[in-house]
């Protein structure tokens, strides 16, 4: 369903604009979540072509990892005061010329400040994408199957990035991993213009919460940033805990502004009312704490236990980037049809967490199918059906004037998750061995809490609200 420019209605479009505004939110998706970790495999060439030190590499990846989560939820809630069309069209030419000016970057300086902007784009695209399909398609089989096509594209881009940073920095140069951006980010533009329709966004009346975004934007990047830098120095070093008193000290002035002040809040209280909007984001931070830092802990045993290149590490993540997608994209609807979402929640956290189970038993003398594609196939056969039904949870029930700033809590909580989870799971997997044996040993425990937090997740799946099946997808 659309929203009629004329009639203030909804109206049914054609198919095939119905499956162009699902190309161009699932592609937008994949760059976006592409763009995380796209880089890492060309660090060392970017440090080499542009001089970087040391201290200043990691900036090119936190520069748009910090930007992104601080901007998410202002992000989704300008689609809903602005109009969808409209920021969609500004994220992505953000994004787009962020990636042409760090493409043809002459230093570091103007490389770190355009990922950054490409992060401003992101966090303002990745919602909008969201917000887009759950405005077009109608609540049920349709929904669902956008949601598990644009949930599995997602899960694709993140899987890829090391694998296409590593493929187009091998034949190409770095530049190109940004630099392909350009001419997909001109067409996916092209294509909106003509297929996205047009809407208004909220009365001329509804203000921006300014204080609300500044609060929010200031926890959620301060917060980050202390969580980034837990790994290398420590829950006590300075540098890690003032950002981590700032971020907290901002979101609960950021609770107490929207609660207290803000008469157009950026996260509406109504939705926080929602069983499933609430219970579903605190189900999809704990998977985010999950799947996030897995292909972290993954990548790691490739390398430093079965001593695997950069380009074969890449080609080993293919198994868990095609099942996920594989079971999220076809199988999950056509269960959707038959059991509640929640079901599949409880089975997919329960099945995610035997496979990694499996995983944690990854040893120096094990090989391909024993310690990475086996485990691949069980946990990512759970991924795949339990994430499409938490998106669906955290959707479903929400309003058009609201859709944005559900979309934005989604991302938000999902990628606060994340860095969450990597940074606890690597003080678990802190170990003082150096052997391929000693640091198996440092990763299973990694997996095996990962496990741990799945079970949680399967038992907090019960309090979401019971959905009957849905109809026959057409």
């Amino acid at each position: 369903m659309v929203f009629s420019r004329t009639s203030g209605r909804t109206a049914e479009p054609c198919a095939g604009s119905s499956r162009t505004v699902l190309a161009l939110a699932c592609g937008a998706q994949f760059m976006v979540v592409l763009d995380v970790s796209v880089v890492n495999v060309a660090l060392p060439s970017i440090r080499d072509a542009l001089g970087f030190q040391p201290a200043q590499l990691q900036w090119v990846v936190n520069a748009y990892a910090l930007v992104f989560a601080g901007f998410l939820l202002l992000g989704g809630r300008l689609a809903d005061l602005y109009g969808r069309r409209r920021i969609f069209l500004t994220g992505l030419s953000l994004f787009t010329l962020a990636s042409l000016v760090g493409g043809l970057a002459s230093g570091p300086g103007t490389l770190i400040a355009a990922r950054a902007v490409q992060g401003l784009g992101a966090a303002v695209l990745a919602p909008a994408t969201l917000t887009i399909l759950t405005t077009t398609f109608a609540e049920g089989p349709p929904r669902t199957r956008a949601l598990a096509i644009w949930t599995a594209v997602g899960v694709g881009g993140g899987a890829a990035g090391s694998l296409v940073g590593g493929l187009l920095t091998q034949y190409l140069s770095w530049r190109s991993i940004l630099l392909v951006n350009v001419p997909i980010g001109a067409v996916a533009l092209f294509l909106a213009v003509r297929h996205l329709a047009g809407d208004h966004g909220a009365p001329a009346t509804r203000r921006l919460d300014l204080p609300g975004a500044v609060l929010a934007t200031m926890g959620l990047g301060s917060l980050t940033y202390g969580i980034t830098r837990i790994e290398s120095t420590g829950w006590r070093d300075p540098g890690t805990l003032w950002p981590l008193v700032l971020g907290g000290g901002a979101l609960a002035a950021f609770v107490l502004v929207e609660a207290r002040f803000a008469a157009a809040p950026l996260i509406p209280p109504r939705l926080l009312r929602l069983r499933a909007v609430s219970a579903g984001n605190l189900v999809m931070l704990l998977a985010g704490a999950c799947f996030g830092p897995m292909w972290y802990f993954l990548s790691l045993s490739m390398q430093n236990v079965l001593h695997y290149g950069a380009l074969r590490t890449g080609l080993g993540f293919l198994p868990h980037t095609l099942v996920t997608m594989v079971v999220g994209w076809r199988v999950t609807p056509w269960l959707l049809r038959h059991l509640p979402g929640r079901t599949l929640i409880v089975a997919g956290a329960v099945l995610a967490a035997s496979g990694f189970v499996w995983q944690s038993g990854i040893g120096a003398d094990s090989d391909y199918i024993s310690g990475i594609l086996g485990p691949a196939i069980v946990l990512s056969t759970g991924s795949g059906l339990l994430l499409t039904p938490i998106t669906a949870a955290v959707t479903s029930g929400v309003g058009e004037q609201d859709a944005g700033a559900a979309s934005g809590l989604m991302n938000t909580t999902k990628q606060v998750g994340g860095a969450l989870g990597l940074a606890v799971l690597v003080a678990v997997a802190a170990g003082p061995g150096t052997t391929p044996d000693d640091l198996a040993a440092d990763y299973g425990r990694a997996f095996l809490t990962i496990a741990g937090i799945l079970l949680v997740v399967a038992a907090m799946a019960i309090a979401l609200p019971s959905r009957r099946p849905e109809g026959r997808v057409r």
